[in-house]
């Protein structure tokens, strides 16, 4: 399928912003991907063109029923000079297992692989030089038919749009303190937990608006049954350390399989260090933090790559973790981490594919 190129013209090119004051998803690059589903055709017209809005019907079946994925990733300025990106060919993996699940058509993914590349090497100039700062990178699929009626629509669009970010969290802060949920649940088991869709987000808002409110960072999520098992907080997956044994909640079709998440329970194993997925019951973990057992907690996910917790908030009292500072353990991997996706440090994985 032949990509097309219709880049913008010097007028349309925007000016580079002040990289050092990066608000999260507020700018975006010059270009975008597109590509068009139809019954009768498939995928079709891929396209590189100027960022632009949509233009969509008010009956546009997304609007009404929510039939949306992305994903999110992001390319850095490697200390070599060149553009990198962790992982890609996961995040579009995920992204057609989440399209499954949302009765939405899979795509070739060579083909979104070749446009996000192609669509870098447009917008390299986007790229935050610094450490620390990233090309935030979103491909998104929304529901196109204009037709109001609760149906799995006939037609699609997907797109990649790229937003310059900062640090999304400083290694070296206090860590989060975080609420744990009680009375408003996210996903169940055979719900849509595990796919990357705009209504798992929207199913979270309320809670973590009014956790907010009481001052804390996010709201960690039960599970929808029992409401007794760890899930994940907000936007991240959520580890616990033990000593040298680290442990995150199993996937069980509730919660997201992170990209971020794989990463360190692989590089946790290569190291040689025990790591388990498993089901983690709130009252135990909070007796395991009050008595020292637990001994760090953090979060995982694209955004901040590694966000220590300092305190869980749970039935109206703060069990503070380690000290609330930052752990060993989550600076470690932190470090690694990003190491790898600067370049700093070998990729003994394969996860980095630079442009």
């Amino acid at each position: 399928m032949k990509l097309t190129l219709d880049p913008c013209t010097p007028s349309q090119c925007r000016p580079l912003p002040d990289f050092t004051r990066l608000e999260f998803g507020k700018l975006y690059t010059d270009h975008m991907f597109t590509m068009e589903y139809s019954p009768e055709l498939g995928w079709q017209n891929p396209t590189i063109s100027p960022f632009k809005n949509l233009s969509l019907s008010p009956a546009t079946l997304v609007l009404h029923y929510a039939q949306e994925i992305f994903e999110g990733l992001k390319a850095y300025t490697r200390v070599d000079g060149d553009v990198g990106l962790f992982r890609p060919r996961d995040n579009f993996i995920r992204m057609n297992n989440s399209a499954k699940r949302m009765n939405m058509p899979e795509f070739d993914i060579e083909i979104a692989l070749n446009g996000l590349f192609k669509l870098l090497k447009l917008d390299k100039r986007w790229v935050p030089p610094q450490e620390g700062a990233s090309l935030y990178i979103r491909p998104a699929m929304i529901a196109t038919d204009a037709v109001i009626g609760l149906k799995p629509s006939t037609s699609y669009l997907f797109y990649i749009i790229m937003s310059p970010v900062g640090p999304y969290f400083k290694i070296g802060e206090k860590g989060l303190n975080i609420f744990v949920e009680e009375q408003y649940v996210r996903a169940v088991r055979g719900g849509i937990g595990e796919a990357k869709a705009g209504a798992n987000y929207a199913a979270s808002l309320l809670a973590a608006s009014e956790a907010k409110k009481k001052g804390f960072a996010d709201a960690l999520w039960l599970d929808g049954v029992e409401r007794r098992y760890v899930e994940e907080v907000g936007t991240m997956n959520i580890f616990f350390a033990y000593g040298s044994k680290v442990i995150t909640p199993k996937l069980n079709g509730s919660l997201l399989p992170g990209i971020t998440r794989q990463s360190i329970i692989e590089l946790l194993k290569s190291w040689g260090e025990t790591v388990a997925e498993e089901s983690i019951d709130i009252n135990t973990l909070i007796a395991d933090i009050d008595a020292g057992r637990c001994t760090e907690c953090f979060g995982s996910g694209t955004a901040a790559v590694i966000s220590p917790v300092g305190s869980l908030h749970y039935k109206g009292i703060d069990h503070p973790i380690s000290g609330e500072a930052i752990g060993p353990v989550s600076q470690k991997i932190f470090k690694a981490l990003t190491d790898i996706q600067y370049g700093k440090a070998k990729d003994a994985f394969g996860w980095t594919r630079t442009i």
